[in-house]
This record gives C-alpha cells, sequence and structure tokens, in this order.
C-alpha cells in the first residue's frame, strides 16, 4: 500500500507544528484515475460521504415519486444538517406526512449543533429527539422506502431489504465489491469502498443526466437536489454548504466523519475523493478546498475559502498566531 501524501499544514511562529496525511482521488466517469495521492486503492468507510449514495434506493425505486418527495426533501436525504429549527421542521413534515413519528427513526438522540437552538432547549429543560439528529434526513429516506417496500420497522438492520439495496447500489456505482461494513453513528451500516471506487461514484453522479434509465435519473435528481438546497445539506457556517454556495451552484461536495470529502462536478465530469488518515475535520475541509481551486472551481479569494484553505489562526485574544495551508507541493498548479 503507498503511504498517504502530506496535504495540509499547520505553521506557528515559523515553524510546521503539525502536518495531515490523506489518500485521494479525481475520477472521470469510466472509473479512471485522473489524479491521485497516497493510495487510491486504499480502503475506507465513507462515512456520511456517501449518503447520496445511500439514498439511491429511495429515489429509482419510485418510493420517493409515490410519496410526492420535492427536492428539500432529496437534499435532506443526502444531509448531515446541524439540526437547526428549518431542519428539524422539514423532518417532522416529512414523518408526518408519511404517518410516523420521532419514535419510528433508528438513528439515535443527538444534541443540535446549531447553537441557537441547542441553547434555547437547554435553557427550556428539553431534552434532544431523535430527529435533531444530524441523519434525521437519511433516515426519513430509508424509513419512506421501507413503506414502499412494506418491509419491516428495524430498517438499519443488515439483512433488511432497505440495507440490501443500499449495498447492492453503492457496489454498484463504485465498481467496487464492499469488502465490509461497520456501524456508522446513525446506527445504519455504513460499507466499506477504496478512495477510488468513492471518486468514480462521484464522477458518475456529476455526468447523471447524459444517460437513460432509473439510476441515471435518480443520480441526477439527488445531486441536483444538494445543488438546490446548500442549507440543508449541512448548515449555517458548515464546509458543504459555504462552499457549494461559493461554487455557485456548479459543484455539490459532501463531508463525512473521520475526514471523508467528496465533490462531483458536472462541468468536468469528474469527482473526488479524500480521506486524511489522522481524522482532522480541518485537514479535510481545507484538503477538499485546495483541490477545488486547483480544479478551477473554486475562487481561492472567497471567504468561504479563505476559512479553510491559508486560514489564519487566531488565539484567544484575537491574535493573528499561525495558519492552516496545503502542504507544498500539493495541488500547486491546475490539476486540468
Amino acid at each position: 500500500m503507498t503511504a498517504p501524501e502530506t496535504m495540509v499544514e499547520v505553521w506557528r511562529g515559523g515553524l510546521l507544528e503539525s502536518w495531515h496525511a490523506g489518500h485521494g482521488a479525481v475520477c472521470d466517469a469510466a472509473g479512471q484515475v485522473v489524479q491521485a495521492w497516497g493510495d487510491p486503492g486504499a480502503v475506507i468507510f465513507p462515512r456520511s460521504s456517501c449518503k447520496m449514495l445511500q439514498a439511491l434506493p429511495l429515489v429509482e425505486s419510485g418510493a420517493a415519486a409515490a410519496a410526492g418527495l420535492d427536492s428539500r426533501r432529496l437534499a435532506l436525504a443526502c444531509a448531515s444538517h446541524q439540526g437547526a429549527a428549518l431542519h428539524v421542521a422539514a423532518v417532522q413534515g416529512w414523518l408526518a406526512d408519511l404517518g410516523l413519528g420521532e419514535r419510528d427513526l433508528r438513528c439515535g438522540p443527538e444534541a443540535s449543533r446549531d447553537t441557537d437552538l441547542k441553547l434555547a432547549m437547554i435553557r427550556a429543560n428539553e431534552a434532544p429527539c431523535q430527529v435533531h439528529n444530524n441523519c434525521s434526513g437519511k433516515h426519513a429516506g430509508f424509513l419512506t422506502l421501507t413503506q414502499h417496500l412494506k418491509a419491516g420497522p428495524e430498517y438499519v438492520d443488515l439483512a433488511h431489504p432497505v440495507q440490501q439495496a443500499v449495498c447492492a447500489a453503492i457496489e454498484e456505482v463504485t465498481g467496487v465489491d464492499s469488502p465490509g461494513y461497520g456501524i456508522d453513528g446513525c446506527s445504519a451500516p455504513n460499507f466499506a469502498t477504496t478512495v477510488q471506487g468513492l471518486a468514480h461514484a462521484m464522477a458518475r453522479f456529476a455526468v447523471a443526466g447524459q444517460g437513460s434509465g432509473a439510476r441515471d435519473r435518480a443520480m441526477t435528481a439527488l445531486r441536483d437536489a444538494m445543488l438546490e438546497h446548500p442549507e440543508l445539506v449541512a448548515g449555517q457556517g458548515r464546509a458543504c454548504t459555504e462552499l457549494m454556495r461559493a461554487m455557485g451552484g456548479r459543484v455539490a461536495i459532501k463531508t463525512g466523519a473521520e475526514a471523508v470529502f467528496v465533490a462531483m462536478i458536472p462541468d468536468l465530469g469528474l469527482g473526488v475523493a479524500i480521506k486524511i488518515v489522522d481524522g482532522a475535520t480541518r485537514a479535510s475541509e481545507c484538503a477538499i478546498a485546495a483541490i477545488l481551486v486547483a480544479l478551477g472551481v473554486l475562487d481561492p479569494a472567497h471567504p468561504a475559502t479563505r476559512r479553510r484553505l491559508g486560514a489564519v489562526i487566531e488565539n484567544r485574544a484575537g491574535l493573528a498566531v499561525g495558519s492552516i495551508d496545503r502542504a507544498r507541493g500539493f495541488c500547486e498548479g491546475r490539476l486540468v
């Protein structure tokens, strides 16, 4: 296995204080590697970066159409949202339309990641519940498919028809037979794949709409929903939302836990996947921004970019004491 490549450096007082290495790939829709760092064959858990893959059976089965899901709900099915008021209300409305409630979710409770709502709930002595979970939109999608299939309520079980359909979709779109699975933070199986396989899948989403069939239509609908509603995919201050807005709806991106990040670039017909091996989110956000800049789809001077690439580190007194930036030699110049 090729060693991971240093992608991100943290400097303080003229000294390289920390660095982050990872694996990455840029692929075309045929699965060919256009650019790679580290080992593109590295096996990883994609975590939440693969939510659009997990949502494919929801759409291509006809379940989404039968339930009348609009683009907002498709975006939520792909989301790792903040649990802000707009996210919570949207998931609650979706469940109500299914004739279901919070108790039917299997993602587990999580405190809202939205500061205003979290503090308001603390002041009101209100406990967080499952709709606040950042994965509740994905789980509402699972429940929609469960109803459509007339399957049992334990939709996160590996043998459940929903998860069997998810596994099949992931293997088919990545072109990789999954070597195994882990249980994600939201209790759903997360099927391992390779960095290259994940980038290949993102490239297939990037070119969706140029083909035909249920899968092509499903990929197009999910990608376009993310592009149309970046505020639902993540939320205020989050990299996914801010960087998608910065790129003017031209590129869909999605983060995952433990420093995975993916991108779908329709204009170039390319997909990107990276994994920072130490799991640092600050590094995955910096690295994906560097790659998007090098691909010519993200303005390096945009404030959303500067908050992650070449970002100034301030101490508690507000003094500039360091910076976090791409490593020297990583993504220098244009990639394509």
